[in-house]
């Protein structure tokens, strides 16, 4: 019997020997508090964004806790034969980005939820423009899921993987080996925005501002785990991104 939000035995099995095993081999690991994260029922998994490889890094520390995690992912990629037949397979999500099909990826994640499912976000959407590494402003996508079906968004800060593989080069550096470093925070609480969400759909508020308003604090929760992890201040407002993007 398949557990909830898992891709079958098969898929599994071929994730797990294709990433396990580079994963412990090529990088140290230092990963904290993965108690936070619940081991059953849907949940949201809100995450920095530093690198390329960073999905597949931080998909092995969830698995090793026990979640499967749904990721959200470039639809571009769906259409590349082999390459989207897999990411089918292990139940990522297509993103449609600026289109109006983007509704799309939110009613996947939905139907995740409903399922039980671990869904995993990157809210800044593209790995940080900030020159230090720190978390950009997020896009509204977890807050909307999070309001719209009532499940915990569990904020997860990471660092390593930009010194891994750089954003833009195709070029890992597994040699010396670095550390990737992972720590959860505790749930997110968004309980202040519920009843102004519900109002806004109903026409009485401005929805925008509230999602806003969410995103805002679970960006703040990520910035704050990376604090933690770095040994640093981070900045007083988050980067904001790039007019294009």
């Amino acid at each position: 019997m398949r557990r909830p939000g898992w891709p079958n035995r098969f898929w599994v099995a071929v994730a797990v020997v294709l990433i396990k095993p580079l994963s412990w081999l090529l990088v140290k690991k230092d990963w904290r508090n993965g108690e936070r994260l619940p081991r059953e029922g849907a949940v949201i998994v809100a995450t920095n964004h530093l690198s390329w490889v960073d999905p597949f890094l931080v998909a092995h520390f969830l698995y090793n806790n026990g979640r499967w995690p749904s990721v959200l992912a470039k639809a571009g990629i769906f259409k590349v034969p082999v390459v989207g037949y897999a990411a089918r397979s292990v139940r990522a999500i297509p993103v449609h980005r600026g289109s109006a099909e983007a509704v799309r990826s939110l009613e996947a994640s939905q139907e995740r939820i409903a399922e039980g499912a671990c869904v995993m976000f990157y809210p800044e959407g593209t790995c940080t423009r900030d020159p230090d590494f720190w978390p950009m402003e997020g896009k509204t996508g977890a807050a909307r899921l999070a309001l719209e079906t009532g499940a915990p968004v569990i904020p997860v800060a990471h660092w390593g993987a930009q010194e891994i593989l750089p954003y833009g080069s195709k070029r890992p550096r597994f040699f010396p080996r670095r550390t990737f470093r992972v720590q959860v925070g505790p749930p997110v609480d968004l309980s202040k925005y519920r009843d102004a969400y519900r109002e806004a759909r109903e026409g009485r508020a401005h929805q925008a501002e509230v999602l806003r308003a969410a995103t805002a604090d679970i960006m703040a929760a990520i910035t704050v785990q990376l604090a933690e992890l770095r040994g640093e201040k981070a900045p007083d407002a988050p980067f904001k991104r790039p007019a294009h993007g």
